[in-house]
C-alpha cells in the first residue's frame, strides 16, 4: 500500500505541473494578444472548487481606441477537486465550458473570436510543454550529468526480461548492432534502436556474434515485463556483516561470489536464485580470492540471505562520467527532448495495431512508470518524458485538443472562410465524447489488467 500512494503522490505531483504550464502557455499568449482570460484552474472543478481567487477589480486601462484593455484581474484562479487536467477559459472561445450564453451575444474586441486567425492558433500550451521538457533535461544534465558504462567495458554482459529471451536473447548478451547501427549506452534511443530493428546483433560468451530477429510486435511483448535488458551484477563482496552467515564462513570483501553448491553465479540474478532455492540448508560457497578459488561450508538463512553487501557496477566498471556548465546544459537539453519527441513519434505506428489497442493505458499505466521509492531523478525524467507526450498529444488534430483548434483556424487562413461557430460547437462536442470514451477505455484496461 505504501508503494502505491508513492506512485500516486508522484503522479498527482507530475500531473499539476504538466497541466499548469500546459494552460499557463495558453493564459501567456492570450495575454500578449489582449484576450480576456476568464478562468484559470488546476484540475476540473465541477460543481465546486477546493480553492478560488478573484483579485480585487481595479480601474480598467482603455485601449488606444477607448475600449477596455484585460487585465490579469480580470481571471479567477482555483484548484478543482477532480485531477483530470486543468483548464484556462479564454472569453469569446468555443472550448470545454460550452459557454453559449456568451456565444450568443455580440463579439467584444477583448474576446479571442474577435481577433486575427495567427492569435487564434491556440499552441501555447503545446509549446509550453516541450519547452518543459527541455528545461528540465537541461536541469537533469546540469545538475547530475551524464554517467554511464559502455556496453564493451560490461565483460558480464546484461540480463534479459523473459520477453526478450523468448525471441532469442540470453542473459550474458551484449548489444552490439541494431541492424547496421551501432548501440552505444551514451544514445539515449538505443532501447528504441533495438525494439524498432528487424535484427539486432549481439556479443555471446563462447558464440561469438549472434543475430536474433525482432519481431513486429516485440515493444508490445516487452509491456508485461515492463523493460528489456539491464547490466548483469557481478557478485563482488563489498562489505561483510557480523553474525550473519557470510561473515561465520569467512568471506571477505574483495571476494567474488563465483558459485553457491554446484550452481554457478556468474552474475547477481543466478546468485539470489540459488541462495532462495537454499534457504536454511547448509551448502557451500565458493569464491574467487587471490585468483584462487575458494570453497567454504555455509548455510543461507531462513530469508535466502547470507549478509554481504555488493560492490555496485560503478566500481566495477569503467564509466563514463560527463558534467556539463550550466551553457552545455541547455543545448544538451535540446537534444534530448528532440530525440525523445522523435522516438515516440516514431513509436506511434504501433498503437494502430491490434496489440496496440490493447496495450492502451490510463492514470493507472502512467503511474507505474514512477518508481517505487521516491527517486528526484527518475522523478524528473519521467515528467519530462510525459511532458513531451503531452505536447505531441495535444497538437494531433481531434476537435477538443489544441491541434483541432489549430486545424480549423489553419482552413480559415487557407480557404480565408471561417467556420460557422455552430459547426466548432458540434466538433467541440463530438471531440469531447471521443475524448471522454478514449479516457474510459484506457483506464478501463487498466482496471482490467488489475483485477486479472
Amino acid at each position: 500500500m505504501e508503494t502505491f500512494w508513492i506512485k500516486a503522490a508522484q503522479l498527482v505531483l507530475a500531473l499539476a505541473l504538466l497541466v499548469t504550464i500546459h494552460e499557463l502557455g495558453h493564459y501567456f499568449f492570450a495575454r500578449v494578444f489582449g484576450i480576456k482570460v476568464e478562468k484559470f484552474y488546476l484540475f476540473f472543478n465541477p460543481w465546486f472548487s477546493l480553492y478560488k481567487f478573484k483579485p480585487r477589480k481595479k480601474k480598467a486601462k482603455l485601449n488606444p481606441d477607448g475600449s477596455e484593455r484585460p487585465s490579469w484581474r480580470d481571471t479567477e484562479y482555483g484548484i478543482g477537486w477532480l485531477p483530470l487536467g486543468g483548464y484556462c477559459k479564454i472569453a469569446g472561445m468555443i472550448d470545454e465550458s460550452m459557454d453559449k450564453d456568451q456565444m450568443a451575444k455580440d463579439p467584444e474586441p477583448w474576446e479571442f473570436r474577435s481577433k486575427p486567425a495567427y492569435q487564434r492558433l491556440m499552441i501555447g500550451g503545446v509549446l509550453f510543454n516541450f519547452i518543459l521538457a527541455i528545461v528540465i533535461y537541461a536541469g537533469i544534465a546540469f545538475y547530475w550529468g551524464e554517467k554511464t558504462i559502455d556496453f564493451s567495458d560490461a565483460t558480464e554482459g546484461f540480463d534479459y526480461v523473459p520477453a526478450a529471451q523468448k525471441v532469442g536473447f540470453r542473459n550474458g548478451d551484449i548489444p552490439l548492432l541494431a541492424d547496421d547501427d551501432t548501440i552505444r549506452a551514451t544514445d539515449r534511443d538505443h532501447v528504441i534502436k533495438m525494439i524498432e530493428a528487424d535484427t539486432v546483433t549481439v556479443l555471446r560468451p563462447g558464440a561469438g556474434e549472434v543475430k536474433i530477429a525482432i519481431p513486429d510486435d516485440f515493444l508490445f511483448r516487452l509491456n508485461d515485463d515492463k523493460g528489456f535488458f539491464g547490466y548483469r551484477l557481478p557478485v563482488q563482496v563489498k562489505d561483510v556483516v557480523k553474525g550473519q552467515p557470510a561473515y561465520d564462513a569467512g568471506l571477505k570483501a574483495g571476494d567474488r561470489v563465483v558459485a553457491v553448491g554446484q550452481t554457478p553465479t556468474t552474475a547477481y540474478v543466478e546468485f539470489s536464485s540459488a541462495l532462495d532455492s537454499l534457504k536454511g540448508r547448509p551448502t557451500t560457497i565458493s569464491v574467487m580470492r587471490d585468483g584462487s578459488v575458494v570453497t567454504v561450508p555455509i548455510t543461507p538463512s531462513e530469508n535466502g540471505k547470507i549478509g554481504i553487501a555488493l560492490t555496485p557496477l560503478t566500481d566495477i566498471y569503467p564509466v563514463t562520467d560527463i558534467h556539463y556548465t550550466l551553457f552545455e546544459s541547455i543545448p544538451k537539453g535540446i537534444e534530448i527532448g528532440t530525440t525523445t519527441l522523435t522516438a515516440y513519434v516514431g513509436s506511434l505506428k504501433h498503437l494502430f495495431t491490434k496489440e496496440g489497442a490493447t496495450s492502451m493505458g490510463g492514470f493507472g499505466a502512467i503511474g507505474s512508470m514512477f518508481p517505487d521509492k521516491w527517486n528526484w531523478r527518475s522523478f524528473w525524467e519521467i515528467t519530462a518524458f510525459l511532458s513531451v507526450i503531452l505536447a505531441f498529444m495535444n497538437i494531433i488534430p481531434i476537435p477538443a485538443l489544441d491541434g483541432g483548434h489549430v486545424m480549423f483556424v489553419l482552413y480559415e487562413i487557407i480557404t480565408r472562410r471561417k467556420p460557422s461557430e455552430k459547426f466548432l460547437e458540434y466538433a467541440q462536442i463530438v471531440g469531447m465524447v471521443f475524448l471522454l470514451l478514449l479516457l474510459v477505455y484506457a483506464n478501463g484496461l487498466d482496471l482490467i489488467r488489475a483485477v486479472f
